[in-house]
């Protein structure tokens, strides 16, 4: 398809005819690929006639490859090794002969950079200097005006802006298949009570808490507010290994659903009454969900990175080095875990069952 013949211009938006083709680079973190979504869901809501594709690897691929603003996506394969120039290799193919309008580069790092070098885009639009990371900057000929951090959904939001592309309403637009509600609607019958699911592990060792504290929750859950504790997560050995030691340490009745299945992760999230999880992909799905979610953060920012705009008052806060401390809003990490107790966790929980939960 040939591109339209609208600009950017800065300060004034996209002028003239809306693109004809829009490509978005964004290819892997699940947390991530959740925020992208407001962003494509208010691009064809504003051109729905434009044609969208999603360059992205394949886990968070599963998790949209139904999206309705969603029209191609292209599943770049990460290889390791001798063998990473392959999955470029393929790209340059799938990409030959393609012409896009607009390029909107939402990850800033060298390998995102690559994939919009080898992207035709008239406009190629990225992150300023500054926020743009291993030169990814260089690859792109827009960008968006450098500003202070922000939460990382608010830093994706500002494309929409710098396009001149009204964001409201957020609409993140997950949703899934009758099959798929089916199987929700026969696994919460079965369950019986309210169900709490509960995000054990992170490929981020510094993000996890401890076994024996989620084994106390999980006991807390079951005795003190009748909720079925039922864990969720990936396949990944880390998540095993920390999900086994919780179950040798607890004596509630918990129900393991660990696995690859990431659209039934999905849907138990989206049944469930509560949500625990620290910083990673489950809770910003439980968050476009609209599930009341008790988020644990020590190794990252919660100004930054926490639930966007939602259930803040339910996050408990290792990050703080001092209960109350004012610490700003930066990209900066922090070996703040172990100052997550078991009372802080419940005291969240007794919230979040007070204003949120309908039993």
């Amino acid at each position: 398809m040939s591109p339209g013949s609208g600009r950017l211009i800065p300060g004034e938006g996209w002028q003239g005819p809306p693109p004809r083709e829009i490509c978005i680079v964004m290819l892997s973190a699940i947390g991530d690929a959740v925020h992208v979504l407001p962003v494509a869901t208010a691009l064809k809501r504003a051109w729905p006639e434009t044609r969208i594709t999603w360059v992205i690897q394949p886990v968070p691929w599963l998790m949209v490859r139904d999206h309705p603003a969603i029209d191609e996506f292209i599943v770049f394969r990460r290889r390791r090794g001798l063998q990473a120039w392959v999955g470029f290799y393929e790209l340059m193919k799938e990409m030959r002969g393609r012409q896009f309008d607009l390029l909107i580069g939402l990850q800033v790092y060298f390998k995102a950079g690559l994939i919009t070098a080898l992207t035709p885009a008239r406009v190629k639009l990225g992150f300023d200097r500054v926020r743009a990371r291993d030169g990814q900057w260089l690859f792109t000929n827009a960008r968006i005006p450098a500003r202070g951090q922000q939460h990382v959904q608010d830093q994706y939001l500002q494309f929409l802006e710098h396009l001149g592309v009204d964001p409201d309403p957020i609409d993140w637009g997950l949703s899934f298949t009758e099959e798929e509600r089916q199987r929700q609607a026969e696994f919460f019958e079965a369950t019986e009570r309210p169900v709490c699911a509960v995000v054990v592990g992170t490929s981020k060792l510094e993000k996890n808490w401890n076994a024996e504290g989620y084994a106390r929750i999980l006991e807390a859950l079951e005795g003190d507010h009748g909720l079925q504790p039922v864990i969720v997560g990936g396949p990944s050995p880390v998540e095993r290994t920390i999900a086994d030691d919780i179950l040798a340490q607890t004596d509630a009745r918990v129900i393991d659903e660990l696995g690859d299945d990431l659209r039934r992760l999905m849907w138990i999230v989206d049944g469930a009454a509560l949500l625990i999880s620290p910083d990673t992909g489950p809770l910003h799905i439980g968050r476009a969900l609209g599930t009341p979610s008790v988020s644990l953060f020590g190794y990252t920012n919660p100004k930054r990175s926490g639930p966007w705009r939602a259930f803040e008052d339910l996050i408990v806060d290792g990050y703080a080095e001092y209960p109350g401390e004012d610490y700003p809003l930066m990209p900066v990490y922090r070996n703040g875990m172990s100052r997550i107790g078991v009372g802080d966790v419940m005291e969240k929980v007794a919230l979040a069952m007070e204003r949120y939960v309908v039993r």
